[in-house]
């Protein structure tokens, strides 16, 4: 009967699918391939009149399978993808995106590029107002597509050189390169989002012609919208286009300041660091403390000679010279609970002193002035110096002794 149809190939079709999501969760691609060709012919045979739907389903597993399968080739995934964009109109940029993608990871750029230019001219009644967001992207692509050839063009002129009329030809069709990727770029990072690629490339094309106002108005857009989503990346290009042009400093602390507060762990604290500790106020150079503690808060900087460097640095200038120790005893405070074990144990101590002599001298003064001359990494990594009789760890050794009552002060 119709029912008992119905039953069995919903049945038929949960259990395909299921056999298919084993078989691509174990990497088994051929199986999957041969399942989800069953799956395609059960559906080609079904002659009920149940609404499925299910071409999102095949696009999806399908595209995976030729990604991964050792035997398909290029010409077997375009051939499925064609398909695809004609079984789903509603998916139809959806689908001619990822195909782009495909290709451009097979450096199929030429194609690429055609490709996207076939969908941008792509229409279909009240489907081209709704897929309007898809269609932003394939024009993005595409600008993003002429900015490699406007680069391109421009290495050969830079580097390379041409005379005459090959020369004028060159520079003519990077020009005509640029104002497409120009256009289709700016239109796209006007878009509330994510778009680091895009905004990277559009500066780089402004920069080289010298519109560095406009850059900075980009930049600035991009990093301090608040229709935007939080974006460390878009601060660290802020950053890099003010450093670029000399800007002056309170400009580059501002640029870094909203940076730490997103990504305290972030590479470039460490010039954060460095440029705070260079001001005369007071102000920032209690900051950059805070900075540099913040750092070495995180698993990734425990072995950077640099990051412990600047903390020894400021803590000694403090220490010698006896002001702001609160400011030392307030960022020890809220870590004497874990710090200890998470950067000052024998074990460490051991092991950074067989591997980098460098990072163990200057975690050696850091744990001596926070924890005192009983501190464990501090005894094992002096006596090992002074033991191998190396000068600068005789002079740490006598520094902590000598300061021993500061660590009385702030611990």
């Amino acid at each position: 009967s119709s029912h008992e149809h119905k039953l069995n190939f919903k049945k038929s079709k949960e259990l395909c699918l299921s056999y298919i999501q084993d078989a691509m969760l174990q990497k088994q691609w051929k199986r999957a391939a041969e399942f989800l060709t069953f799956y395609v012919e059960s559906l080609e045979k079904d002659y009920s009149r149940e609404q499925i739907g299910p071409s999102e389903m095949i696009w999806r597993i399908g595209t995976e399978i030729l990604c991964h399968h050792s035997h398909s080739s290029m010409r077997e995934f375009n051939c499925f993808i064609e398909q695809m964009k004609t079984l789903g109109v509603k998916r139809y940029l959806k689908v001619c995106l990822e195909h782009v993608f495909h290709l451009l990871c097979h450096g199929q750029i030429d194609e690429a590029y055609q490709n996207l230019s076939l969908a941008e001219s792509w229409r279909f009644g009240e489907q081209t107002a709704i897929q309007d967001k898809e269609m932003k992207l394939i024009q993005a692509y595409r600008g993003l597509l002429d900015y490699y050839s406007w680069s391109k063009q421009k290495s050969i002129l830079l580097e390379h050189g041409l005379d005459g009329f090959a020369d004028l030809s060159v520079e003519q069709e990077m020009h005509s390169s640029f104002r497409k990727a120009a256009v289709n770029l700016k239109e796209i990072i006007k878009i509330p989002g994510v778009w680091d690629l895009f905004v990277k490339c559009y500066v780089d094309l402004l920069e080289f012609y010298g519109d560095h106002d406009e850059a900075r108005q980009v930049l600035n857009e991009y990093a301090y919208n608040s229709k935007f989503p939080a974006n460390p990346n878009a601060h660290v290009y802020l950053y890099q286009l003010l450093k670029r042009h000399g800007e002056s400093k309170k400009s580059l602390v501002s640029a870094l300041k909203i940076l730490h507060d997103i990504v305290p762990s972030h590479e470039l604290m460490i010039d954060f660091n460095t440029m705070l500790q260079k001001s005369k106020k007071s102000k920032k150079r209690r900051l950059g403390l805070e900075v540099i503690f913040a750092v070495l808060d995180y698993a990734g900087w425990k072995e950077s000679v640099k990051a412990w460097s600047c903390l020894a640095r400021q803590v000694k200038q403090i220490v010698i010279s006896e002001k702001h120790l609160d400011w030392i005893k307030q960022e020890w405070n809220c870590r004497k609970d874990w710090w200890p074990a998470f950067h000052f144990s024998r074990y460490l101590a051991k092991r950074n002193w067989l591997e980098n002599k460098s990072l163990s001298y200057e975690k050696a003064l850091v744990a001596g002035i926070l924890q005192g001359k009983d501190c464990k990494y501090f005894k094992y990594v002096s006596h090992q110096g002074c033991k191998a009789q190396v000068k600068r760890f005789r002079m740490l050794k006598k520094f902590v002794n000598r300061h021993s009552p500061v660590y009385l002060r702030t611990s």
